[in-house]
């Protein structure tokens, strides 16, 4: 098997994302991140100003980075998903942004910002950045055409051992509900959580490993080890960029699911605040729209820069819109997602 050569797959490695110390660079700025957003060519702007690059440290789960934070790990900026964002707030951890400094923040598409957890009368707390598609990759070589038409594959004994799942409550949950014909998880039932929550042990019996972070699904694939897995974009363009027969079905008859990420403002940051404002600034620079796509595969945020790559093929195939039902991973009750937090782990370890 050839090894991948981009940087976040090497990371695997090492060990999970989450287990990586900070990558030492720029004193002034910690940058707590995803595995894979430590690629300057989304925040160029920013090396062109400092002349170097933040100090990055990285992690594989949002739920992971929430813990780390609470237990008083000290960084200046994180970046998460916009389930957890209400978390934060409610823990005290972070404070408003002041957008008067953020002169990009008018461009961010309106639908970004449509929830009082990410603005209120007290201001700003989240600056949306960027966001993707949760699907089915699968070995176009291994995998016919028939098997991905449902998202039932995952829990078809043809399968048993051969699909990957992420490590990651909100996704697995998003296809759980997906697959049992939930398309809006603000108003799920009690039934339709059982419903779920025993279609999710069904696949587990065919899950050869819980990905930690998209290297490390991206080398499941690339190994041969899965035939199938529940992906972000960036596993799959990690994968087609090395020449791995990899595709990305986002519409199933049951549908798939997408997501948006951006960032907050922690209290008490060790570094420059300064520094933070320029960080963000230069992530929702137009340039850094084309960066994001080529290495990660998502879209931006701002209208602006999303119309700088509308014509790339990687949005046409990873971000345009589908025929089938669409799970927008927004806010949603925090009682709840604790429930399906704890259900999952029950069901990793076969309860």
């Amino acid at each position: 098997m050839k090894l991948l050569r981009s940087s976040a797959i090497a990371l695997v490695l090492a060990g999970t994302a989450a287990s990586l110390p900070a990558r030492a660079a720029d004193p002034e700025l910690t940058v707590f991140d995803w595995a894979g957003f430590e690629e300057p060519a989304i925040w160029q702007g920013y090396v062109d100003k400092h002349g170097d690059a933040p100090t990055f440290a990285l992690y594989g789960d949002d739920d992971e980075a929430f813990q780390k934070l609470a237990s008083g790990f000290k960084a200046d900026i994180a970046h998460p998903c916009s389930q957890m964002v209400s978390k934060y707030r409610d823990s005290g951890l972070i404070e408003p942004w002041d957008v008067s400094k953020i002169p990009a923040f008018e461009t961010i598409a309106p639908q970004f910002l449509d929830s009082e957890v990410f603005r209120d009368d007290q201001g700003v707390w989240y600056i949306p950045a960027d966001w993707g598609a949760t699907a089915v990759a699968y070995n176009t070589e291994t995998v016919p055409a028939e098997d991905i038409a449902s998202l039932n594959i995952f829990i078809d004994p043809k399968y048993q051992g051969r699909t990957s799942l992420p490590d990651s409550a909100d996704d697995v949950w998003a296809l759980a509900y997906l697959a049992t014909g939930v398309t809006d998880w603000t108003k799920v039932t009690d039934e339709q959580f059982q419903a779920a929550a025993d279609w999710l042990r069904q696949a587990h019996q065919n899950v050869a490993a819980y990905w930690a972070d998209p290297a490390q699904q991206s080398q499941l694939m690339a190994s041969g080890a899965v035939d199938v897995a529940w992906s972000w974009n960036d596993g799959v363009v990690l994968l087609q960029a090395e020449g791995y027969p990899v595709g990305f079905q986002r519409a199933p008859k049951e549908g798939s699911s997408t997501f948006f990420c951006g960032f907050i403002n922690l209290k008490d940051g060790p570094g420059n605040e300064e520094k933070v404002y320029d960080f963000v600034n230069a992530w929702l620079a137009p340039g850094a729209a084309k960066g994001l796509l080529d290495t990660i595969g998502y879209g931006h945020t701002s209208t602006v820069a999303m119309d700088t790559i509308k014509d790339e093929q990687a949005v046409k195939d990873g971000l345009s819109p589908v025929d089938a039902p669409i799970l927008a991973q927004t806010p949603n009750d925090p009682g709840q997602r604790e429930r399906q937090l704890a259900e999952f782990e029950k069901i990793k370890a076969g309860f």
